[in-house]
């Protein structure tokens, strides 16, 4: 079972921006390779970290004014977002443990 859940326009406030954890966040696209590469590495740290994060991913087709707003221009990018405001940002894919190291100080 997805441990992520898809964030829209409408919901990204709610649900990243207000949230009470820090909430990693995947710009991707269903026609990138690399995006679903990155998928079960986002799963693992979803399922891994639930107590210290939520993993959530927002379609950059479907999505175009969080894209825009965050100036997102490639795909995947992962931010990290902790208290309203973005924090760390990494494009491409990488291993779980990259992520980890990346977000290390949100993930003890």
């Amino acid at each position: 079972m997805a441990r992520t859940k898809e964030v829209t326009d409408a919901s990204f406030d709610a649900e990243v921006l207000k949230s009470s954890k820090p909430v990693v966040v995947e710009f991707w696209a269903a026609w990138s390779g690399p995006c679903t590469r990155l998928d079960p590495v986002m799963e693992e740290l979803a399922v891994e970290y639930a107590d210290k994060i939520d993993v959530v991913k927002v379609n950059v087709d479907e999505n175009p004014e969080t894209t825009g707003a965050f100036g997102v221009s490639s795909v995947p990018s992962v931010s990290l977002f902790k208290d309203g405001e973005r924090r760390i940002s990494v494009i491409g894919v990488g291993a779980k443990r990259y992520f980890e190291a990346e977000f290390a100080e949100y993930l003890r």
